[in-house]
């Protein structure tokens, strides 16, 4: 049903807790770098799977909340995930859709998936704990210290290492 297929990427937050002498330290969460986080994407795409698979009855993802009637039929399929670019992992969302999106429409998609992100899957995945060998990880779409979120042609035309300079950043939504 689909004819193409856009991705949007953006960076994630990925959380977990010291051991101390005792046990876990609730109270001081350790942020991993998107470097450091690349050693987990294996158990995160299952825990995204498993996610997936419990909210998900159809084959549409995340699209069938899309109210935009218009956006709505174009976007066909909506699903998240992780994956490595350049040595960091990233969040990404894959949209399926049925014909190409205007500039405006991806701008709209774009803030639908940040809505998703912040407080929509993205929130009760984040609340969601990810067992690892080295403990528990937390996982969250939303960085609010560092958002931005690119589809996937945009972020690869940037040449300049750090391509958080030149993305376009949204505030909280």
């Amino acid at each position: 049903m689909t004819n193409q297929t856009m991705r949007i990427f953006f960076p994630l937050k990925v959380t977990t807790y010291l051991l101390n002498d005792y046990d876990w330290d609730d109270e001081n969460p350790v942020e991993l770098s998107s470097e450091e986080a690349v050693d987990y994407e294996d158990v995160i795409l299952a825990a995204i799977t498993n996610e997936n698979r419990r909210r998900f009855e159809n084959d549409r993802g995340l699209s069938e909340y899309i109210h935009d009637v218009a956006l709505n039929e174009k976007v066909y399929s909506l699903y998240p995930s992780v994956e490595i670019s350049d040595g960091e992992l990233w969040g990404v969302m894959t949209a399926g859709l049925t014909e190409a999106l205007s500039g405006e429409e991806t701008a709209e998609l774009l803030e639908f998936v940040a809505g998703q992100n912040s407080d929509g899957w993205g929130k009760d995945f984040e609340q969601r704990s990810i067992k690892t060998e080295d403990g528990e990880i937390y996982v969250s779409f939303w960085n609010s210290e560092n958002f931005l979120i690119k589809p996937e042609q945009e972020l690869k035309q940037n040449e300049a290492p750090d391509l958080r300079c030149n993305a376009q950043t949204m505030g909280g939504i």
